[in-house]
């Protein structure tokens, strides 16, 4: 170590020269300790993120993370509840089989015969199972036939019975339906297809199949999209998809009743303008927050499902009291909007007027904990702010679109639903992997859109694809 210098043997100029120095270290060092804790405390924020307390998916929460739901407890007991109207399997009048279990021919006590004309039914007990079934080959055949008069005759084949040997529509359906809606992959529908009917049907028919359903169905789908223009509230979402080992993304557009997937390479407005719903619209539409979707010219309502999330993470980093308070707002405000829109009578203007002055009240008092960060010395741009500075100014930005719940009963609280319908294309890129052909992704978008949009309204799925492969398709309703 070197010795410190005899500061009685060196000049006044020298001792303010290291005066200069040391406190140009110290400042050095002081910036840097700070830079460093604030990386620090940066990764350790990144670490303790998860689906409760952020916008991350449930899917990077590991197995190690224990998350807590942002449900509250109804204090209901577990099962079912009084006047719930319950499921279990009950016996039916007319089965389809009846098997008698006969009496022995004799007494085993007396030896005296027992005759079954005078035996009566003691106990019944029925069975629900599954016929083993087997494949129908239904031949269809033209007659012909010339009249006495010379005039030859001939009957014609149904209209989509176009070949020697086809597969019909019932086993099309199912096989659209096993891959697209139960997101098998193609080998192993082909497999189970097998083993229940013992026909082979390969994975490259499947395919065919999907491109027929696709075909049958785009007219419908194109109807969804329009349908969800003039809607007058939708949701809207977005989620990265793997296409052809390269990064899409998968954009859905959802109401109560009508569900749209679109794919695209890109994520913000040039995907949003290419799919022309969300541009068109002037209504309500429902999102995260994500900056592209501010550049639309329409009625805007946020997802407080997010809200709630980012302010349970910020409970936990600052330990405060104001996140708690602006969660038990928003959560009260939903239970008497609830309430409101089951009697079918809005808000009235000052309850919704009270609830804005406790939600300024909040940002208010919080603001004086977080103020905006100085600008640092030597840097252009903005500062970086704190994750609760950024989450109060873009609560006290969008303090109106937070609140649209509350005065209008046709705005709902969160963004499920379109959270909802991203869920099993999200399900199916993780059975799969990816998507192998960008024909493939869209093929599954359209056929999704419109199985989605009738399942909403009340029809079967495979009902819905029977009918697409026997040139009957079902019709949307649009109310």
């Amino acid at each position: 170590m070197d010795e410190l210098p005899d500061l009685s043997r060196i000049s006044i100029e020298q001792k303010d020269a290291l005066i200069r120095f040391l406190f140009g270290e110290v400042n050095r060092l002081s910036a840097q300790v700070t830079a460093l804790s604030s990386q620090v405390m940066e990764l350790k924020a990144r670490q303790n993120k998860n689906s409760h307390n952020s916008s991350k998916p449930p899917s990077t929460d590991g197995l190690t993370k224990k998350t807590q739901s942002l449900r509250e407890a109804s204090g209901k007991k577990p099962g079912g509840q009084p006047g719930h109207k319950g499921s279990t399997l009950k016996r039916v009048a007319t089965p389809t089989q009846v098997i008698v279990h006969k009496l022995p021919a004799q007494c085993d006590r007396c030896h005296c015969a027992l005759v079954p004309e005078h035996a009566q039914v003691a106990h019944r007990r029925q069975v629900f199972d599954v016929p083993v079934t087997a494949l129908d080959v239904i031949e269809h055949r033209t007659l012909a036939l010339t009249c006495h008069c010379g005039q030859h005759h001939a009957s014609e084949f149904p209209a989509n019975v176009t070949e020697a040997a086809q597969y019909g529509p019932n086993l099309r359906a199912l096989g659209v339906h096993l891959t697209q809606v139960q997101l098998l992959p193609f080998a192993r529908a082909s497999q189970l297809i097998g083993e229940l009917y013992k026909v082979t049907v390969s994975p490259g028919t499947l395919v065919a199949w999907v491109r027929q359903a696709h075909a049958a169905l785009q007219a419908t789908a194109d109807d969804i999209a329009e349908h969800l223009v003039g809607a007058p509230v939708v949701h809207a979402d977005e989620s990265g998809l793997r296409v052809q080992g390269k990064l899409h993304w998968l954009h859905v557009v959802a109401s109560q009743t009508h569900t749209w997937y679109g794919i695209h390479g890109k994520r913000g407005m040039e995907a949003i303008g290419a799919h022309g719903i969300l541009p068109r619209r002037r209504a309500v539409t429902v999102h995260d927050c994500w900056k592209p979707y501010w550049q639309l010219d329409c009625v805007h309502a946020l997802c407080n499902a997010h809200l709630l999330r980012e302010l349970v993470y910020v409970k936990q980093v600052t330990a405060q009291a104001w996140p708690q308070q602006m969660t038990d707002l928003l959560r009260t405000a939903n239970k008497i909007s609830n309430a409101s829109r089951r009697q079918n009578m809005p808000l009235a203007p000052e309850v919704v007027a009270a609830f804005r002055t406790l939600y300024d009240d909040i940002l208010r008092q919080a603001q004086c904990l977080h103020p905006a960060a100085a600008p640092s010395p030597g840097k252009r741009g903005s500062s970086k702010q704190s994750v609760a500075f950024n989450l109060l100014r873009r609560l006290r930005e969008h303090a109106g679109v937070v609140l649209l719940f509350v005065g209008d009963p046709a705005v709902p609280f969160t963004n499920n639903v379109g959270e909802r319908a991203i869920r099993m294309p999200k399900v199916k890129q993780k059975i799969s992997g990816c998507f192998r052909t960008r024909h493939g992704a869209e093929r599954f978008s359209v056929i999704r859109s419109c199985l989605d949009t009738f399942h909403k309204q009340g029809h079967s799925m495979l009902d819905v694809l029977r009918r697409a492969f026997s040139g009957n398709p079902l019709q949307l309703a649009t109310g």
